[in-house]
C-alpha cells in the first residue's frame, strides 16, 4: 500500500508539471467563468433557471469534454512510460506490478476528477450567492457520483487501451476513435439504424443504454426531469421498464462497474504482455 500511494504521489506531481492539467482546470474553470458572466443562472430556458440551469449547462458540457481530455491524456501513461524508458527504471526498484498500474491509476483518477468536481462547487456556491434559491443537495450530490463514474469509466478505458498498444501514437488514435464512436451512438447513429433496418425499439434502446455517454446523459437529465419528457416516448420505455430509481443507480453503478472491468483487463495485459 506504501508503494502504491507512492506511485499515485508521483503521477500526481508528474501531471501538476505537465501543461495538459492546467489547460483542463482552465477549461473548466473557465465555462464556468463565462457561465456566470454571461447570467446563465438568471436565464429560464424551458422551465430550468437559477441553480437547475447552471447545473443542466454544466452537463451538457461535461459529457463533451470530459471523457475527450480523460481518454488523450491518460493513455500515455503505460505507454508514454513504456517508450520513455520510465517504466524500465521505475520497475528496477522493488516495485510491484500491481502497485505501479493501480498507483497510476489513482493519481490519474486524483488529477481528472478534483479540477471537475472544485468547478461544480463553485458553480453551485455561485448560483446560491446569486439567489439560486436552495441548496438540492440530493442533486449535487448525484451529479457528483454521476462525474465521478464518467471519470472511472473512461480511465478504465484510457488504461485498457495504454497497456494495449505500445506506440503513444496508436493510443492516440484508438482514443480519438472511441471517443468518436461513443459520441455517435448517443442518439444519430441509432436513429438511423432503427429507421433503415426496422430494428426493434427496445434493441435499440438498450444498445443506447449501453454506451456509457448515453447512461450518464439520462441520469443526468433525470435529475432535473424526473419525467424525461425532453427526450421524448423513449422516456416512456425507460420508466417503464427500469422506474425512475433504478434508473439512477444504473446511471451511477454501471459506468463504474464497466471502467472496473476494462481496468482489470488492462492490468491483466500489463502483467501478461511484454513489459517492455
Amino acid at each position: 500500500m506504501k508503494n502504491l500511494l507512492l506511485i499515485a504521489y508521483l503521477d500526481i506531481r508528474e501531471s501538476l508539471r505537465s501543461k495538459w492539467f492546467y489547460v483542463y482546470a482552465f477549461v473548466f474553470g473557465g465555462l464556468m467563468g463565462l457561465f456566470f458572466i454571461s447570467g446563465i443562472t438568471d436565464s429560464v430556458v424551458m422551465g430550468f433557471t437559477g441553480l437547475s440551469r447552471l447545473l443542466l449547462v454544466f452537463m451538457q458540457v461535461t459529457i463533451i469534454i470530459l471523457p475527450i481530455f480523460i481518454l488523450i491524456t491518460t493513455v500515455k501513461s503505460i505507454s508514454g512510460d513504456r517508450e520513455s524508458n520510465i517504466l524500465e527504471y521505475m520497475l528496477s526498484f522493488p516495485i510491484a506490478l500491481r502497485e505501479y498500474y493501480w498507483g497510476k491509476f489513482l493519481g490519474r483518477f486524483a488529477t481528472v476528477f478534483f479540477p471537475v468536481i472544485v468547478a461544480l462547487f463553485v458553480g453551485v456556491a455561485w448560483g446560491l450567492y446569486k439567489g439560486g434559491g436552495d441548496l438540492p443537495w440530493a442533486m449535487v450530490g448525484l451529479y457528483s457520483a454521476l462525474i465521478f463514474s464518467l471519470c472511472v469509466v473512461f480511465l478504465g478505458i484510457a488504461f485498457f487501451i495504454s497497456t494495449l498498444v505500445k506506440s503513444h501514437d496508436v493510443g492516440l488514435g484508438l482514443s480519438f476513435a472511441v471517443w468518436i464512436v461513443l459520441l455517435a451512438f448517443l442518439d444519430v447513429a441509432l436513429i438511423g439504424l432503427m429507421m433503415q433496418n426496422r430494428v426493434s425499439d427496445g434493441v435499440v434502446i438498450t444498445l443506447a443504454m449501453l454506451n456509457p455517454l448515453e447512461a450518464f446523459r439520462i441520469g443526468a437529465i433525470a435529475l432535473f426531469d424526473p419525467e424525461l419528457t425532453v427526450i421524448g416516448p423513449v422516456a416512456y420505455y425507460l420508466l417503464d421498464s427500469l422506474g425512475h430509481g433504478f434508473l439512477m443507480l444504473y446511471a451511477v453503478f454501471y459506468p463504474i462497474l464497466l471502467g472496473v472491468v476494462f481496468a482489470i483487463l488492462g492490468y491483466t495485459l500489463f502483467r501478461k504482455k511484454d513489459l517492455l
